[in-house]
């Protein structure tokens, strides 16, 4: 099996994001969430629900699901405790659609799209989309300090 690698670094990505706390992108904007620093991070404003779309430049040739791995390191207090992922093919259409429940800690966490697809490959994947359903926030914000796609 070939080691993974995070394909928020190596391909060319369009990132947006349902919102930003005070619309501060200097300081809170979604770029914090690939730079690799420990002190930085997206915080969505308050309201539900919050998202995070990732279209590439150029769609993805295969992605095995069973391998496929989201990793995401919340700040506690503003996690997104009920989480959809969906992916879209190059012609819009969506090719996978799962929930997934964070749990509300500091850690990075890892989440595997599906394991139980035994080799399952999607071709052409041309966006990501999290949408953050519930917040362990009262406000319904979310904070992110690290997001990967690891394939």
């Amino acid at each position: 099996m070939s080691s993974q690698h995070n394909l928020l670094q190596s391909k060319q990505f369009k990132c947006s994001v349902s919102s930003v706390l005070n619309k501060d992108v200097k300081q809170h904007g979604k770029t914090f969430m690939f730079d690799g620093l420990e002190d930085t991070a997206w915080y969505s404003d308050q309201g539900l629900p919050q998202n995070i779309n990732i279209v590439f430049n150029e769609p993805l040739e295969s992605l095995d699901l069973s391998t496929c791995q989201l990793k995401i390191k919340f700040q506690g207090g503003f996690v997104g405790s009920v989480m959809t992922v969906s992916l879209d093919d190059s012609s819009s259409q969506n090719v996978y659609k799962k929930c997934f429940y964070p749990d509300d800690i500091n850690d990075m966490q890892i989440f595997t799209l599906d394991a139980e697809s035994n080799g399952k490959k999607l071709e052409n994947v041309k966006k990501l989309s999290i949408v953050f359903e519930q917040s362990s926030d009262f406000f319904g914000r979310i904070i992110i300090y690290h997001l990967e796609l690891l394939a």
